[in-house]
């Protein structure tokens, strides 16, 4: 019933077919439009054109079967393709009544789209809603189209109105029969923005970006999303690519490319779907066969679909995953850490470097010193008698908690060549005797080398630490670090209370630092910090806080500014006790060698 009335107002299917620019069978216009107000479903219509005179030609589109459907509550539901895109006659029609409410509706006035009033704006975007189902999010489609066709309007005045008789101000003085709801001031004010030397500035910066433009497509209002709605239902069963759609997009009514250029790429796109129909050539994600024969995409672009298709979107592309703001602050503190802890160890070694070279010159200028007084001392005393020899490695001192072990034991070896009172054998006795000697010193020396390695291996190797002598909290920790903290570069974070050195501070320890702790070797000044608060709990349980201090190895360590400053720090530290403490203070500035150190277990 809606059919034949409207049918009879507004002309039949042949004329219809004419004015909305299509050919039959490929006219989609034969598909019954669905509405949400009632189950019926109607032809549909054209569109009525209104000309200024006799000739012949498109006049000013008015809708008014869209008024009237209005008024009689019938809204067809437009229809979305597989990527959002609008399509079908409901979305043609749509696409035809925003363009005239935005010619009539919005003021002609040299502003941009964000200066016109919101009323305006949601004025149209109720009178599309009146008149069509558009759906779940589709305002923002419609206002950005009307914006589009609002600023199409303009240009299309100026280029066929005004630029033409600039020297015929009689031409300019009225609006166009065509447009006569345009008011007379609007249009004065329009004109003169449009005759002005900043739009004349402005037009031909547009116009050589233009010219720019190599390959223009002959797509109406359907866009590439109704083209490819027409095609499927042409060519059903064929995959309809973008290739396809961009050279078909180029063609005139007749199926031909006048443009020379784009005729070119066309045959290209022709060879190069067949050799991919051949295996010849393989595409893969964006490497397709328009980018191919065009050249790579432009970012965040995707030709041949129209507007609004991302790449993410047309090619399937994995969304890129989003790091947060805590994510990226780990990473980069663990960067930062990581660079610490290597420049830490880089200036241990050349402290430790520094120290074993200026012993070596301490130990070389005590013995030159010792020389010297025994040949005081002894009446032809031969220094080459007196021959230094290094003891066995003592024994580890964890092993014992309450014993106390020194550095390295040196023992004066006297050669015994009855000497006594000045007398000497025969030179042929000191010859056998001395080689003698040497052999003995020779062995003595290998069994001190397998020794002393056989020492490093066992207190190196913290790994295995079932054989260490050690108490079995100091073997928890080591299978702790070597199963936890190592595999995962974690380090352990403590907190010193304030009572312990007088500031409350964080302190890190790192795998090596226990480590280097287990195996007896040189540790820094962090480690003794941690001691010292374990020992601060001890005296704290037994009630002998008030007799002994602590001073943080820290701000008397050789990094900690200059010796001044280090004095003014241990200053001030004791100036904040009583004055009957005990203060245990590191004496070592630099590396400290457990070999040197006392540990007592108050419990």
């Amino acid at each position: 019933m809606v059919s034949q009335h409207q049918s009879k107002d507004f002309g039949s299917k042949k004329n219809e077919g004419k004015e909305l620019g299509m050919v039959a069978p490929q006219d989609k216009s034969s598909k019954k439009m669905k509405f949400a107000s009632s189950s019926a479903e109607t032809e549909p219509t054209s569109q009525t054109a209104i000309s200024d005179d006799s000739k012949t030609g498109r006049g000013m589109c008015t809708m008014p079967h869209v008024v009237k459907r209005k008024l009689q509550k019938l809204r067809p539901i437009v229809e979305y393709n597989k990527r959002g895109k609008g399509i079908g006659q409901a979305h043609s029609e749509m696409q035809s009544y925003i363009g005239v409410l935005a010619r009539s509706r919005v003021p002609l006035v040299d502003k941009k789209w964000s200066q016109i009033p919101k009323d305006i704006k949601e004025q149209i975007w109720e009178a599309v809603d009146m008149a069509f189902v558009v759906g779940q999010g589709g305002k923002n489609s419609v206002l950005s189209s009307a914006a589009k066709k609002w600023k199409d309007f303009k240009s299309t005045l100026t280029t066929h109105y005004i630029l033409p008789y600039t020297n015929d101000k009689e031409k300019l003085s009225q609006p166009p029969e065509t447009y006569k709801f345009i008011e007379k001031a609007q249009w004065d004010a329009f004109v003169a923005s449009r005759l002005s030397k900043d739009f004349e500035s402005v037009h031909s910066q547009h116009a050589q970006i233009r010219e720019k433009l190599k390959y223009n497509y002959r797509l109406s209002r359907k866009g590439y999303a109704g083209l490819e709605d027409q095609l499927e239902e042409t060519m059903p069963g064929v995959e309809i690519d973008r290739s396809t759609l961009w050279k078909r997009a180029r063609q005139d009514k007749h199926g031909n490319i006048p443009d020379p250029k784009v005729a070119e790429k066309a045959k290209l796109i022709d060879e190069l779907q067949k050799q991919v129909s051949e295996g010849k050539v393989s595409v893969y994600g964006s490497n397709d066969v328009l980018t191919m024969a065009l050249g790579p995409e432009h970012p965040g672009r995707v030709r041949g679909v129209g507007s609004g298709i991302f790449p993410r979107q047309y090619f399937n592309l994995p969304k890129p995953q989003r790091v947060s703001f805590d994510d990226r602050l780990k990473d980069s503190l663990r960067v930062l850490l990581q660079e610490e802890t290597k420049k830490m160890e880089a200036k241990a070694r050349e402290e430790a470097l520094r120290m074993e070279a200026r012993t070596k010159q301490l130990v070389e200028a005590e013995r030159e010193h010792f020389l010297s007084q025994l040949s005081q001392l002894i009446p032809n005393f031969d220094p080459s008698m007196l021959k230094p020899r290094i003891s066995q490695s003592p024994k580890n001192p964890m092993s014992d908690k309450a014993s106390c072990f020194g550095g390295d034991v040196r023992s004066l070896h006297f050669e015994d060549d009855t000497a006594k009172n000045g007398k000497h054998q025969e030179d042929e006795e000191k010859e056998e005797e001395k080689k003698d000697e040497e052999k003995e010193e020779e062995k003595q020396e290998e069994k001190e080398k397998e020794d002393e390695k056989k020492h490093d291996d066992k207190v190196i190797e913290v790994g295995d630490y079932s054989n260490m002598e050690a108490p079995s909290s100091l073997k928890t920790l080591c299978r702790y670090v070597e199963t936890t903290l190592m595999p995962e570069e974690k380090i352990l974070q403590l907190t010193i209370d304030k009572e312990v050195f007088g500031r409350e501070r964080d302190t890190f320890l790192l795998p090596e630092d226990i480590t280097q702790f287990a195996g007896m070797e040189e540790i820094g000044a962090t480690v003794v910090a941690v001691y010292m608060r374990y020992l601060h709990d001890v005296l704290k349980q037994a009630n002998m806080c008030s007799m002994v201090g602590f001073i943080d190895p820290a701000t008397v360590s050789a990094n900690s500014g200059t010796i001044a400053d280090r004095s003014r720090l241990v200053a001030a530290r004791l100036q904040k006790t009583d004055g009957e403490q005990i203060f245990m203070m590191s004496y070592n500035p630099g590396l400290v060698s457990l070999t040197g150190f006392c540990f007592y277990d108050f419990q």
